[in-house]
């Protein structure tokens, strides 16, 4: 029999979906993703070192920047931040979704015991959410889900967790130099929006500056789903 969920989930079928646009350039997004009925088992230090070669990998090929991720025993959190002008985060989700699920098929002893749900639940940050206070805040709200579940007492006794930054492997947002450097790590790494030659709807969303130098699509209104 299986074991019951960690967490109350949603029905997440059927919710409104935003433009690819809103997924593009310098977007910050927050990603979820869950295992079919919740199932367990999986999770080990070999996953997780496996889980962060493939975060590296989307990093490179889409330009992004990851201040947090967290792996639950039943599902995972993570958080992108685009960095060039062509970043595109579903490209990246598509190409990581590709792997887990190969990867979790090798462990499953009957070949489908751990699937992936067949849709990723995503949340674009909107501009008052990528505050520094904000945003930081909310990324240690996802940090400690393993306390919240009672799973530990504190984030840093959980294992799963971390940030992928190219370049920068020790980088740890539990550290208490993290945000510092990371905030001029990502102004400096952060491509500048070009003056001219851009499309009238692309400029639109690439309008939006905040205090952290990032861009987000003003209209964007919180979590959206898509197949990824």
């Amino acid at each position: 029999m299986k074991p019951p969920p960690l967490t109350e989930q949603p029905e997440w079928h059927h919710l409104p979906r935003l433009a690819p646009e809103f997924y593009r350039g310098f977007a910050v997004v927050q990603w979820t993703i869950t295992l079919e009925c919740r199932a367990t088992g999986w999770l080990d230090e070999r996953f997780h070192r496996h889980f962060c070669e493939l975060l590296l990998h989307a990093a490179a090929r889409e330009g992004l920047f990851c201040p947090v991720y967290v792996l639950m025993p039943d599902h995972l959190h993570l958080l992108w931040m685009g960095l060039r002008v062509d970043s595109d985060q579903r490209n990246a989700m598509k190409f990581l979704r590709k792997h887990l699920a190969v990867e979790l098929a090798r462990r499953s002893l009957t070949g489908v015991e751990f699937e992936l749900q067949k849709q990723s639940h995503d949340r674009v940050l909107r501009e008052k959410d990528r505050m520094r206070g904000a945003f930081e805040k909310s990324c240690f709200y996802l940090l400690d889900n393993p306390s919240r579940r009672r799973l530990v007492h504190h984030p840093r006794d959980w294992p799963y967790l971390g940030a992928v930054v190219p370049g920068y492997p020790f980088l740890h947002p539990l550290a208490e130099d993290f945000w510092e450097l990371f905030w001029k790590l990502y102004v400096e790494k952060r491509e500048p929006v070009p003056l001219g030659g851009v499309p009238a709807e692309r400029h639109k969303l690439l309008s939006g500056r905040n205090v952290n130098g990032g861009f987000l699509p003003k209209a964007a209104t919180g979590g959206s789903w898509r197949t990824f």
